[in-house]
């Protein structure tokens, strides 16, 4: 018997045991959103990812970009050049991943205000 994608041709998100909650897992990470967000406009070194998204500590931008590249959505680049250069860029799956981070950020930004006052009126009830 071979693994699910290989039994079923795809996922299933609703079994707990199918890899799919790993990968949603992954892409619904604020790091990994982010990361493909700066990566959808072309290569980045990892201190423009880093200063393009703020607030990240450099180990937690790390572990995202090795856990990207495991995936197959990012490729890091070294170049032999002193001091080393390193770069990152979205491979053609991680590029399929921009029209829909895309339409959840658009969402997220155009629904933030609603969302702000629900939960302060929420919050003042409770």
């Amino acid at each position: 018997m071979g693994t699910i994608g290989e039994v079923h041709g795809r996922g299933d998100v609703f079994d707990p045991n199918c890899p799919t909650r790993v990968i949603l897992d992954r892409i619904g990470d604020k790091w990994t959103v982010l990361a493909v967000l700066l990566l959808r406009n072309g290569p980045r070194r990892f201190t423009e990812l880093r200063s393009g998204i703020g607030s990240v500590a450099p180990k937690v931008l790390t572990q995202t970009l090795r856990r990207l590249e495991r995936d197959g959505l990012v490729t890091r680049e070294v170049f032999a050049e002193v001091p080393p250069r390193v770069v990152y860029s979205l491979t053609p799956m991680g590029e399929s991943l921009i029209k829909p981070i895309n339409a959840i950020t658009e969402w997220a930004e155009e629904h933030m205000p609603a969302i702000t006052n629900a939960q302060q009126q929420y919050d003042a009830t409770t």
